[in-house]
């Protein structure tokens, strides 16, 4: 995924989701496929439930991991594709 930074993404209405043990676990109710997010992911979802832009969630991102800025965009569009073509969320 080309990141766009002023993107905002929607969570499905369709998604219910728990936070276990700083795991996140997903339940596709039109699938009914669960899905599991590990602890960065966790932290991915907990900006995307706030509203943020893809720009402020790398912001964040940034200030909280040591991480290269690049390597992040990468990473993070990977798994906004993967929750995109899962149908968990819409830009």
């Amino acid at each position: 995924m080309k990141i766009q930074k002023e993107q905002r993404v929607s969570i499905s209405p369709d998604v219910l989701f728990q936070e276990v043990n700083g795991e996140t676990v997903l339940l596709d109710l039109a699938s009914e496929n669960y899905f599991g997010l590990d602890v960065i992911g966790t932290r991915v979802w907990g900006l995307l439930e706030l509203g943020s832009s893809v720009g402020e969630m790398l912001d964040v991102l940034m200030a909280e991991y040591e991480v290269e800025r690049d390597v992040l965009e990468k990473d993070v569009g990977a798994l906004l594709d993967k929750l995109q073509e899962s149908g968990l969320i819409t830009l």
